[in-house]
């Protein structure tokens, strides 16, 4: 027996706009009774693989960076997905990108959560 991931929980605080971006990042969509003012938001997974993303309002949140994720690009290279998220309002929070081509982008949503962007499948194979 083991446990599952049924979803990871972000602490917000504005859930429904916050989700919202990450719906525009992830290509995925908000659920249909979600709306501006509720205290949670839903980012359900494609066609129920993998753990949900629930974003909850908190009056005061449990450290710096209530989340993390690490992200890589579904399409196309790191470099092409870190300039589409600065283009949705992600911010620049530090470049580890090593001559080699390995490492990774730290970026931050609008509330300042830290999130990496990552080589992709197709960019650790090639350099395999």
């Amino acid at each position: 027996m083991s446990a599952q991931i049924h979803c990871v929980t972000v602490e917000s605080d504005d859930p429904y706009t916050l989700a919202g971006w990450w719906a525009r990042v992830l290509d995925r969509r908000l659920a249909d009774d979600d709306h501006p003012g509720d205290p949670e938001a839903v980012l359900a997974a494609p066609g129920g693989h993998g753990p949900d993303l629930l974003f909850v309002e908190v009056g005061e949140r449990h450290g710096k960076g209530a989340f993390h994720l690490d992200l890589h690009a579904a399409e196309g290279t790191r470099d092409e997905e870190v300039a589409r998220l600065r283009e949705l309002g992600a911010t620049l929070v530090a470049d580890r990108r090593r001559p080699d081509g390995t490492g990774w982008v730290v970026l931050a949503d609008p509330e300042g959560n830290e999130f990496c962007v990552c080589r992709s499948p197709a960019e650790r194979a090639a350099s395999a």
